[in-house]
Order: structure tokens, then sequence, then C-alpha cells
């Protein structure tokens, strides 16, 4: 299962991070204050951006690939119990 590579950009906007440069088909993002310890590296040239590439960079981004999926529109929250 490959994401889009809108839908990537997307969630990358939304947590505040932005494109830093893009050279040889690869684009480089990291919070505006330069803080992530490793800049997320995407592959501009596809159009869709394989599943191992999207859990190593959302481990950079300190996200579970669970909730990375809740903030895209693939999954639901999980429901409240009913007490």
């Amino acid at each position: 299962m490959a994401i889009s590579l809108k839908a990537f950009h997307r969630f990358l906007k939304e947590r505040g991070l932005v494109m830093v440069r893009n050279k040889g088909g690869h684009e480089i993002w990291d919070y505006p204050n330069d803080s992530l310890l490793r800049p997320v590296i995407v592959q501009s040239h596809l159009k869709d951006v394989p599943k191992h590439v999207v859990k190593s960079n959302l481990r950079t981004l300190g996200v579970t690939f669970e909730e990375f999926e809740i903030a895209i529109g693939q999954r639901q929250p999980p429901k409240e119990p009913k007490t």
C-alpha cells in the first residue's frame, strides 16, 4: 500500500513542516526553526510514496502510522468506551 504524494504533502504541512529544498527528485522537509534531528525526505518523482518511506519519516516525526491514517482520513479514530 502506498500513500499519495499529495496526501503526504498535506499531512506534512498540517504538522507545520516546510519544504527546505528540492534536489534530484527528492524533497527535504523540516520545521521552520530547523529543529528535527534528521529531515524528512520525500521522493518527489513518484506519484505515490511507498509505505516503508512513510513509516520511516513518521518515526522521525514521532507519529505512529495509525495516527497518520487518522490524520489523512483513511482510518476512523477509536471510539470512546461507553460507561
